[in-house]
């Protein structure tokens, strides 16, 4: 009777304990020179714990990939001057090593080395007089950008060697999503058993959503004076980031220079494609994929994409429709995600 009891008991126990009800913690912040928001769900979260791991998680992304932190790893990396292998962290190189990828499968159009032209162009920490390089001050700052022919990644050693001495490394277009995927990480190992994880609009989701169904977001329409959504997408169990030239840009005499900057000409990209968002199995390929895409525009980053198998989908300026007047294009991929829903 005894060890029926206490059977009794244990199974008890154990039913309860199955039938737990998940637990939804919402957390937000500044991070990256951007802000966070990440919903987590699970049996028996503890929001105290999440909001200090989250927070530990992201100080150390910071410490490695910020390029606006003097101290971090990619600026101490970037302002030595010596041309010998340096030893990077394992997530130095993870980092490395998708865009290396990303890299030579958009034909050079991803590119890390283009911080003397940030910097040149004014869209980086410093501020330059005349907003407008000359081209002799161009050809110079491209010297020493080209991710192929400066930097050499051993991945085995976990080192990074520049062939310049002025070469850099600019991480603003994958750190994010790398960050992303962090937390993602730091969730998954604290309980969480559906996500959303989200760092100044590069996103990754798991799972359903706090109402059990799939996570649903909101594609921006790129208009000027408004925020309003242009399509809403499926995007459960993947990364998802979107790259725009209508935030981030500047006005000279009344031409417009986007903050996208082609690393073979040295200058803003002219082309009619303004948005370009890209869904992938992680968040830190979807965020260097976005940038890609949107270096090469529609016609060129279409047929990559097709390419590829990427699910990409592209927002290009109609011109003879005048203002905030747009056409869409989207790859096979990211038709058959949509389909699938």
């Amino acid at each position: 009777m005894l060890r029926w009891l206490a059977l009794s008991a244990t199974l008890l126990l154990s039913a309860c304990l199955f039938d737990e009800e998940p637990v939804v913690v919402k957390l937000s912040g500044d991070t990256m020179g951007t802000t966070y928001h990440v919903t987590a769900i699970g049996p028996g979260l503890d929001e105290a714990m999440l909001a200090a791991a989250v927070t530990e998680t992201l100080t150390a992304v910071n410490g490695k990939m910020s390029n606006w932190d003097p101290n971090s790893e990619v600026s101490t990396f970037s302002a030595s001057k010596q041309t010998a292998p340096m030893p990077v962290s394992g997530d130095f190189v993870t980092v490395m090593t998708a865009a290396n990828e990303v890299h030579e499968k958009s034909g050079g159009k991803f590119d890390v080395t283009l911080g003397p032209l940030i910097e040149l162009w004014g869209f980086g920490p410093r501020k330059p007089e005349d907003p407008i390089p000359a081209d002799d001050a161009i050809a110079t700052a491209l010297q020493g950008v080209g991710q192929t022919r400066r930097l050499t990644l051993d991945a085995g050693a976990g080192t990074i060697t520049k062939t310049r001495p002025e070469t850099g490394i600019n991480l603003s277009a994958i750190a994010k999503g790398f960050g992303v995927d962090a937390v993602a990480r730091t969730l998954a190992d604290l309980g969480a058993e559906s996500y959303l994880v989200e760092i100044g609009g590069d996103l990754v989701t798991k799972g359903q959503n706090d109402k059990g169904e799939a996570w649903r977001i909101g594609i921006e329409r790129p208009d000027q004076g408004a925020q309003s959504v242009q399509l809403v997408v499926p995007v459960s169990d993947h990364g998802m980031a979107t790259s725009g030239d209508y935030r981030n840009y500047f006005e000279h005499e009344g031409r417009r220079y986007s903050h996208i900057l082609d690393p073979v000409t040295g200058r803003p990209v002219t082309h009619r494609t303004t948005s370009v968002t890209v869904i992938a199995d992680t968040a830190m390929m979807a965020d260097a994929w976005a940038t890609a895409m949107l270096v090469l525009g529609l016609d060129e980053g279409l047929k990559i994409a097709e390419a590829n198998e990427l699910a990409v989908y592209f927002i290009e300026r109609d011109v003879q429709g005048g203002e905030d007047a747009y056409m869409t294009a989207q790859s096979s991929a990211f038709a058959d995600l949509l389909n699938a829903d």
